[in-house]
Order: C-alpha cells, then structure tokens, then sequence
C-alpha cells in the first residue's frame, strides 16, 4: 500500500473518529430532552442514548482496528497471526453494533397505529449490519489462507536454501 493510501485513509479515520466522538458528547446530549418528547409512553430517552452511545462506540474499535491493521499492512507484517487478533475484534463489534440495533429496533417498534414499514426498514438495517460481518468473516479467511500460504512458501524457500 503506496504511502499516499495509508496518509488518506489515516485522515479518513481520524475525521470518523472525531465526528463520531462529537456525535457522543455534544449531539447525543443536545438532543436528549427532544427525544424524550418523541417516544412512546413507557421508553426511556437514556435507553436509547445509551443504545446510540455504545453503537457508536462499536464504530470507533472498529475503526482503531483497521488503523492498527493499515499499520500492519504498512510494515508488511500484515499477513502473521497477530492480525487475526484484530479482525476478530472488528467481526465482534460488528455483531454488538448488530445487537444494539436489534434492540433499537424492538424500543422503537412502531405502535399500533403506524406503518409497518419503518420496521421493516429498521430490521433491514439489522440484516444489513449482520451481513457486514459475514463479509468480514470472509476476509478473514481470505486472510487465514494468505498466512498459511506465506508460512508453506517460508518452508520451501527454506528447504531449497538447504538444497543449494
């Protein structure tokens, strides 16, 4: 990965993290007693903050992870078992953000006098969520196969050494 690439994505990272930290202290808070106004008699507004806090939460590991892997692929160490530590972690917070909006879902469900629509929406949104973590389990084995390749290419590259 050219240097230009890990300069951008770092700056991407860095402005994802920052607007998501702003979203967690100023906005969050802001916007709690417009909240309380809005939802249905019986669910409480810091239920639902408390969802958005951590969900947002999930998203911040998630991005710390791959700064820690652009890292990696930066040094060329990328393809060792020590990346499996991280993308494990990205595939868990991935389905806890999944679980925060599923429960998002269930405190938000529309009564009785509301389109069923917005649900569907929202459990679209679980699924969609769900499906983001099986795309990265399938980079992991991408990346599981890669390791084993690179440690079989080791080995024979070590076996002809002692040939020559």
């Amino acid at each position: 990965m050219g240097k230009l690439t890990v300069l951008a994505l770092r700056a991407v990272i860095v402005a994802l993290l920052t607007g998501s930290l702003y979203l967690q202290v100023v906005m969050v808070a802001s916007n709690a007693v417009q909240l309380d106004e809005g939802l249905a008699a019986g669910n409480s507004p810091y239920v639902v903050i408390a969802i958005v806090i951590l969900g947002l939460l999930t998203f911040q590991v998630i991005l710390v992870c791959v700064w820690r892997l652009v890292t990696m692929v930066k040094r060329g160490t990328v393809f060792s078992h020590a990346a499996f530590r991280y993308v494990d972690i990205v595939i868990g917070a991935i389905l806890a953000a999944a679980v925060l909006a599923a429960a998002l879902v269930i405190i938000l469900a529309p009564g009785e006098g509301d389109t069923p629509g917005m649900l569907l929406i929202m459990g679209g949104v679980v699924v969609a969520i769900l499906g983001a973590a099986l795309i990265v389990l399938v980079l992991r084995m991408l990346l599981a196969q890669a390791v084993a390749r690179d440690a079989q290419a080791a080995h024979l590259e070590a076996e002809l050494d002692e040939v020559v």
